[in-house]
């Protein structure tokens, strides 16, 4: 059962840290404005990076990669992807272009997440832009080695149905003024996982749902902010969380204020690094403060060649000269030597 019901979320009691969490980023709403004001140069530089860490990251975590050497001309359109994981980093940046490039905002109905998919999957799988035509399970691996089913999502004979409901639901909780937008974003998302439509690709569209949605709220973060690497960061409160919040779900027995909160965790996280890229960068050069900001977005060990890729417009020089500042602070250590050597972020302690 859909918990993005009106009638039942007006019910729900929404807790004092919840209601703190929707303070900060309906604050950040607020001040977003001022920020986008700021160096043209600057948001400019931004809105690449965070697009090629958006495709790369919201692809990684579906164990999609490519060649670090291949993501920054792939996902920026200038090299023709040359097999199935690259034709997804594309497809996936192209999606977001699909979002970001609307005049005029788009309604929430089953044909625009049927685009996303067909556009997200690089539209050359056999069911690119088709719900799933026999029913799926999450599947869940344990340490020994054994497979169990953690949750099994809709039918596929009720799936279009169910989509259908969700979209109209989201109508009309959007329009009523006594549920939050950000709530009802939220609770959309959680339910397009649950009745989980795609044979594949039901995690890239759910993170391309949450910026098309945030977007249409006027919460213009995710364009300059990836948030993508931040559910990466974060994949273990994901998976952990909304394995908590679906049990119970098809009796509509669920809750629902755990995803609450990491939902808008996640959103005011984006907006608290957006606000430190921008005012950092008045009392820095953009794109040194770029490149330390990209080091510090890293996730486990990386090469000079990742980093690279990740940072258009920024030569591998201004690169270097970054990584060595962070080395002889502190900030990174480089282990092993020529073509193995790899950096790490030191952690704060």
């Amino acid at each position: 059962m859909l918990s993005l019901q009106a009638d039942r979320l007006r019910r729900l009691s929404v807790p004092v840290s919840t209601s703190w969490l929707l303070g900060d980023c309906m604050e950040a709403r607020g001040k977003q404005e001022l920020w986008m004001r700021q160096r043209p140069e600057v948001l400019a530089a931004l809105r690449e990076q965070a697009i090629i860490q958006s495709a790369e990251s919201s692809n990684r975590i579906e164990g999609v990669t490519v060649e670090p050497g291949r993501l920054r001309p792939v996902v920026l359109g200038k090299a023709r992807p040359r097999d199935r994981s690259e034709e997804e980093l594309a497809g996936y940046r192209k999606a977001l272009d699909w979002i970001f490039t609307r005049k005029f905002r788009v309604a929430v109905e089953p044909k625009v997440i049927l685009h996303l998919h067909a556009t997200a999957q690089g539209g050359l799988a056999g069911d690119a832009g088709q719900w799933k035509r026999r029913d799926n399970e999450i599947i869940e691996f344990l340490p020994d080695g054994q497979r169990t089913v953690r949750f099994k999502p809709t039918a596929a004979k009720d799936t279009p149905k169910a989509i259908a409901e969700l979209c109209g639901n989201y109508r009309e909780a959007s329009e009523d003024s006594a549920i939050p937008p950000l709530l009802t974003a939220a609770t959309f998302v959680f339910d397009f996982l649950c009745v989980h439509p795609f044979r594949d690709g039901n995690g890239r569209v759910s993170r391309l749902l949450t910026t098309f949605l945030l977007l249409g709220h006027g919460f213009e973060v995710g364009r300059y902010v990836s948030m993508e690497r931040i559910v990466e960061e974060t994949k273990a409160d994901y998976y952990r969380v909304l394995g908590e919040c679906s049990n119970g779900w098809h009796e509509g027995k669920n809750v629902v204020v755990p995803w609450w909160n990491y939902f808008l965790g996640f959103v005011r996280r984006a907006y608290q690094d957006f606000a430190a890229q921008v005012e950092s960068a008045s009392r820095r050069p953009a794109k040194g403060e770029l490149v330390r900001n990209a080091v510090r977005a890293q996730v486990g060990p990386f090469t000079l060649g990742d980093l690279r890729g990740q940072l258009p417009g920024v030569s591998v020089q201004q690169v270097k000269k970054v990584l060595g500042e962070m080395k002889k602070a502190g900030q990174v250590r480089l282990v092993g030597r020529g073509r193995g050597a790899r950096w790490e972020v030191i952690a704060e302690q």
